[in-house]
């Protein structure tokens, strides 16, 4: 693959973001790269976030022999140099050339939402992926699957637009014929996802959440940047039932055709605005192994889908039922039906999500990777509506210099579900997790829960599930199988909370 000179300046102009040129001997590059350690012969780099002087001059001796920068500089000096108004928004459609649109050759499904985007994602990865016989790419906050033998680790849940587009384009020459994944908020304030147009986006819901000073200014903006999924999606599917229905549902109708939007609840839901649904679902079994539902199709082009009918859902929650919705519908707009879907949506497993493990002694102890007011609440109430006898222990943590308001979220969620809350450790970053811990512990209302400080996140766990009896129950938020912790800029290895619990159970 590579990009010429003459595709570089056309595709800037066209974008309005080319403010200067300084042309030397190149006229192509081979190669792009925003890391100055990942330099071949011949490489186009991009000067993107905080760079120093320094990793210019170290591309440049690597090989580099072009540069995409927001202002000019010294040490390029001998290198092509492309000067642009929005280094983020040009590193994305320049990536998508030089990757060939990627994006043209798949079916390409995306989902947003405060929670739910990874559970829906994977309903929606496992649904289909027999159909295609493996043929389906995932990228998910958990793993990000390119093939069948090509499974890793996600860093972030929307990766950088050049790793998004390399990642796309493997996938592509890996034979895959469908990507599932999901969108944050974060993708579109950083302009990751800048000029590509999903085939189908989906708006589960929004609450506050993902405000602070390295994240979103205000709710405003967050819920501004979640919309902008509805705007870059050709068929999009609103979940009618979420806070702040009408200003999404506007955002929408602003640049979607109405026979392109889909709109569910659950039946009898509360919607706040007097449309008509496309889709209701109805809940006849939750237990915690799995629930069933009923998917009723109401409009003419849902029942053109081919997707209502009953389902065993294989990840349990009654919240999670509206995911799974979501999921039925989006596989149904890329051309599956109920019979491909079945058996996908009922043997659904999550990494870290709703892992259930039973001790002899110390009684169920479940690991899940709630992160916020909303998602923790649903989890811990199904959980004690399931479980009538025994005590609730968390284990929480918030993390650092991000999504502020978690904290007061968690404190007020523990405050009505919990017993017991062991505040801990989870991905400080550059904050005192005791601080951080101690932001949480003033939203409890202590004449409800007992609150005990351990920092070492392992030995929290541990005692979480050494001081319970056999009818109580251990929640272990935050983290699930995330293999390291976040502390001071660097990532410690951290053997996830699954196996901690696992290791524990297996000495007991």
């Amino acid at each position: 693959m590579s990009l010429n000179i003459d595709e570089i300046k056309t595709i800037l102009l066209e974008h309005n973001l080319l403010k200067n040129q300084h042309i030397t001997k190149s006229t192509s590059f081979d190669y792009v790269s925003y890391n100055s350690r990942d330099i071949k012969s011949n490489t186009l780099f991009f000067c993107k976030g905080n760079y120093k002087p320094e990793f210019v001059t170290n591309a440049k001796n690597a090989g580099a022999t072009g540069v995409v920068t927001e202002k000019h500089l010294t040490q390029s000096e001998g290198m092509t140099e492309f000067i642009v108004s929005d280094i983020q928004k040009a590193m994305s459609i320049l990536s998508a050339a030089f990757f060939a649109f990627p994006q043209d050759e798949m079916n390409t499904i995306a989902i947003t939402g405060t929670k739910g985007k990874t559970t829906t994602a994977y309903f929606i990865y496992d649904g289909i992926k027999q159909a295609t016989n493996q043929k389906t790419a995932l990228f998910s906050t958990v793993n990000t699957v390119l093939g069948p033998n090509e499974i890793f680790k996600s860093h972030l849940t929307t990766p950088e637009s050049l790793d998004l587009f390399k990642n796309m384009r493997k996938a592509v020459d890996n034979g895959m014929k469908n990507l599932v994944m999901e969108v944050s908020s974060q993708a579109y304030l950083k302009n990751r996802v800048y000029g590509l147009k999903f085939d189908v986006g989906s708006f589960l819901n929004i609450s506050p959440d993902h405000v602070g000073e390295n994240e979103h200014p205000t709710f405003a903006n967050y819920l501004h940047c979640k919309e902008q999924l509805l705007v870059n999606s050709n068929k999009v599917i609103l979940n009618a039932e979420t806070a702040d229905f009408e200003d999404v549902y506007y955002a929408a109708k602003a640049t979607t055709n109405p026979e392109d939007i889909y709109l569910f609840a659950r039946n009898g839901g509360d919607v706040s605005l007097p449309v008509d649904l496309d889709f209701v679902f109805e809940s006849h079994e939750d237990t915690l192994n799995d629930s069933k539902i009923s998917l009723i199709a109401l409009s003419e082009k849902a029942k053109s889908l081919g997707v209502e009918g009953d389902y065993t859902i294989g990840i349990p929650g009654d919240y999670n039922e509206s995911n799974a919705t979501d999921a039925i519908i989006s596989a149904g707009l890329v051309g599956f039906k109920r019979d491909q879907l079945f058996e996908g949506i009922k043997n659904t497993r999550i990494p870290g999500r709703m892992e259930m493990y039973r001790s002899h002694n110390h009684g169920v102890v479940y690991v899940d990777y709630a992160h916020n007011y909303a998602s923790t609440k649903a989890l811990l109430n199904f959980l004690k509506r399931q479980s009538h006898h025994g005590k609730v222990s968390v284990v929480v943590g918030s993390p650092g210099n991000k999504g502020i308001d978690r904290r007061e979220g968690f404190g007020k969620a523990l405050s009505e579900e919990a017993n017991v809350a062991y505040l801990t450790m989870d991905d400080p970053a550059f904050e005192d997790p005791m601080k951080i811990a101690s932001e949480i512990d003033a939203h409890i209302n202590h004449d409800n829960v007992k609150v005990i400080f351990e920092m070492d996140r392992e030995k929290a766990i541990k005692d979480a599930i050494l001081n319970s009896s056999p009818e109580d129950i251990s929640v272990i938020l935050g983290k699930g199988q995330d293999p390291y912790q976040k502390i001071n800029g660097v990532d410690t290895p951290y053997p996830t909370d699954s196996k901690v619990v696992r290791d524990l159970l297996e000495t007991l």
